[in-house]
C-alpha cells in the first residue's frame, strides 16, 4: 500500500499522533484480522465444507449438491456457484478427487475469480516517483458507510505515511458535513467543506487546488448517496469528475463503490447498475464482519468483474483492511 501514492510524507498534525506509531506493535496478522472478519461467514461454510470433505471419498453428484448448497448459504450468488460446480464437475471427470482435493480445488477456483478483475493492482497505479495528487471518489447508497470510510482511508493513508485531504462533497445529506468533521479529527487530516445544499462540485474545486497546492498525496471525495435511476444525481457526479480533471491529470484514479456487505444479493443488483452509470473501479465492502453471508465478496468480483479493494471489519477508525484474495478464500476455508 504504501507505493500507491507515491514518496513518502508525513501529515502535518502534531497533536495527532500517527496510527502506525501507536498500534502496528499490536495489531494483529492480515490473516487473523480476515479471519475474524469473516467469522460468520466461515462457521456457516467451512462447517459445511468440513463434513461434506469428511464424508466424501471421491466427489460425487450427490457431493456437488451438498456442495452447492453450502456456496448458496454463504451468498455467492447462483452464477457464481454454477461456475464453481462446472469447474469440480470438469476435474472429476478426468481425475478421483477426493475430499482434501475438493477443498484446494475450491481454494484454486475461488482465487481465480477473486484476483481476475485485479487488471491494476492498487501498489502499481502510480508509481513511485509520482508528483500528483491522486484523487479517489467514495460512491454508492445512502446507508453503506461512505463517510465512515472515507474517515477510516485517511486514517490509512495517513498511518502509512502518505498526506491526505478530505472532501465533504455530500452536501446533501444533513449532517454528513459533520459526520466527516469528526473522522477528520479523528484521523488527524485536513477537511474541506462547505455549507449543506452548495454544490458539490465547487467544495471539489476548491479541495482539489488546495490539494494541488501543497501537493498532497491523496484527496479523498465523499459524495452523496445516490442511485442509477435518480438522473439529476448522477448529472452532479459527472460535473465532479470533469471538475477534478480539469485541476489534476486523470482524476479521478479511483471510483470506489462503497457496499454493505449485509445486503447480499439484494444490493447486488442496485450495485451493478450504479457501476455502469459511475465509471466505478473497484468496491469497499462494509460491514463484513456483520454477516454470515461474505460470500458476497466473490460475487462481486465474479459478476461485476471489479476488484475488492477494501473491506470494513468494524466500527474503530483502523477497522479497515486492504483486501487480500488469499487471506480472504484462506480465512473462508479454514
Amino acid at each position: 500500500m504504501l507505493k500507491f501514492f507515491g514518496g513518502k510524507k508525513s501529515q502535518e498534525n502534531p497533536e495527532v499522533v500517527p496510527l502506525a506509531a501507536t498500534q502496528s506493535e499490536q495489531r494483529p496478522t492480515l490473516f487473523a484480522r480476515m479471519k475474524q472478519a469473516v467469522s460468520r461467514t466461515r462457521e456457516s461454510l467451512s462447517e459445511r465444507i468440513e463434513d461434506l470433505v469428511a464424508l466424501t471419498r471421491s466427489v460425487d453428484e450427490d457431493a456437488i449438491q451438498r456442495l452447492e448448497a453450502a456456496l448458496l448459504a454463504s451468498d455467492l450468488g447462483l452464477p457464481t456457484t454454477t461456475d464453481l460446480l462446472n469447474a469440480v464437475r470438469e476435474r472429476a471427470k478426468r481425475e478421483d478427487i477426493d475430499g482434501a482435493g475438493l477443498r484446494a480445488l475450491l481454494r484454486e477456483e475461488l482465487l481465480k475469480i477473486l484476483v481476475a478483475p485485479v487488471k491494476t493492482p492498487l501498489e502499481k497505479l502510480v508509481s513511485e516517483d509520482a508528483c500528483t495528487t491522486q484523487v479517489v471518489f467514495l460512491v454508492g447508497v445512502n446507508g453503506t458507510g461512505k463517510t465512515t470510510t472515507s474517515g477510516k482511508m485517511a486514517a490509512w493513508f495517513r498511518a502509512e505515511g502518505r498526506t491526505v485531504l478530505l472532501c465533504a462533497a455530500d452536501t446533501f445529506r444533513a449532517a454528513a458535513i459533520e459526520q466527516l468533521e469528526i473522522w477528520a479529527r479523528r484521523s488527524g487530516v485536513e477537511l474541506i467543506k462547505t455549507q449543506q445544499g452548495a454544490d458539490p462540485a465547487a467544495v471539489l474545486y476548491d479541495a482539489a487546488s488546495a490539494a494541488k497546492a501543497r501537493n498532497i498525496d491523496l484527496l479523498l471525495v465523499d459524495t452523496a448517496g445516490r442511485l442509477h435511476t435518480k438522473s439529476g444525481l448522477m448529472d452532479e457526479l459527472e460535473k465532479m469528475r470533469r471538475t477534478a480533471a480539469k485541476l489534476i491529470p486523470g482524476a479521478p484514479h479511483e471510483v470506489l463503490l462503497v457496499m454493505d456487505a449485509t445486503t447480499g444479493q439484494n444490493g447486488l443488483q442496485q450495485a451493478r447498475q450504479f457501476t455502469h452509470s459511475a465509471g466505478v473501479t473497484g468496491i469497499v465492502l462494509t460491514k463484513l464482519d456483520g454477516t454470515a453471508k461474505g460470500g458476497i465478496a466473490i460475487a462481486i468480483a465474479r459478476e461485476m468483474n471489479l476488484p475488492v479493494r477494501f473491506v470494513g471489519t468494524g466500527e474503530k477508525i483502523d477497522d479497515l483492511l486492504e483486501f487480500d484474495p488469499e487471506a480472504f478464500v484462506d480465512s473462508l476455508l479454514a
